[in-house]
């Protein structure tokens, strides 16, 4: 729980820092914006994302204009220090997206003075879930014909990707898997026997035991969240699967990249 705590006093200090910076525009600057205070976006939702998942969904979904709040080197959202530019960025949004690990984001928000609407996301690469998400974004955002698009282009690559897995399956039969909670989603593209489910904490002795004896060939893990060789001397092999997608903010490449390692291991 200690990794979740986030630091607020910098909040104040940079909503302060905003104000300062907002409150310098002339009276030319306000003649920008609608008579609701909002500022006109030509049809076009203007989204703030707290990651690269976040925004990939909204990317998905239709978005164009996508500011990520947390860089892609931080593997642990929550532990992200906001700076002024993230509160001023959110200050211009209509949508903020975070998910409910992220604590912070509503505190962002109101740090902002924004009156951007806050909405949460479910951050789960299953295919169901990514296309329904997308899907309802679509629909909040006005673009609903850009994400049907993309779920048919998505559709089309999954169940190719999902093929060529089950394809390589060793001797034809489905192997027996352990995966983390978060990293499932690859496990069910994969069509693979999953035994067991470990995470997010550590695996206690008691699991370790458990999961053993369920003689897994591969051991799925979060390369996000990863808490090291899950099962030792137990011959498994371990596959890490990342979540997250790239700054590209582009979906597709994650579930290629997690059926090439998964390919790759289960050659082995």
């Amino acid at each position: 729980m200690a990794r979740n705590r986030v630091r607020f006093t910098s909040l104040l200090a940079l909503s302060a820092a905003l104000a300062l910076v907002t409150g310098c525009g002339s009276d030319s600057d306000s003649g920008s914006s609608t008579k609701d205070g909002k500022h006109p976006h030509d049809g076009k939702p203007v989204v703030v994302a707290t990651t690269t998942w976040e925004g990939a969904f909204a990317k998905a979904a239709g978005a164009e204009d996508v500011t990520v709040i947390v860089p892609q080197s931080v593997h642990h959202a929550p532990d992200y220090d906001p700076k002024p530019s993230d509160l001023a960025a959110v200050a211009k949004a209509d949508f903020v997206l975070y998910a409910p690990f992220e604590p912070y984001a509503e505190k962002i928000k109101e740090a902002a003075g924004s009156d951007a609407e806050l909405v949460e996301v479910n951050l789960d690469n299953d295919a169901d879930n990514a296309t329904a998400e997308v899907a309802r974004l679509g629909k909040l955002f006005g673009t609903e014909d850009a994400a049907a698009k993309w779920k048919t282009t998505f559709d089309t690559e999954y169940a190719t990707l999902s093929k060529d897995l089950k394809a390589a399956w060793p001797g034809g039969k489905s192997p027996a898997v352990v995966t983390q909670v978060f990293t499932a989603w690859s496990a069910k593209m994969a069509g693979v026997n999953v035994v067991g489910t470990y995470g997010p904490e550590a695996v206690t002795p008691a699991q370790l035991a458990q999961l053993s004896r369920k003689k897994p060939a591969l051991v799925l893990d979060n390369a996000h969240m990863s808490t090291g060789t899950v099962l030792p001397d137990s011959g498994a092999k371990q596959v890490k699967i990342v979540n997250y997608p790239g700054e590209d903010l582009d979906l597709l490449p994650v579930y290629r990249k997690a059926a090439a390692e998964l390919k790759g291991a289960l050659a082995s």
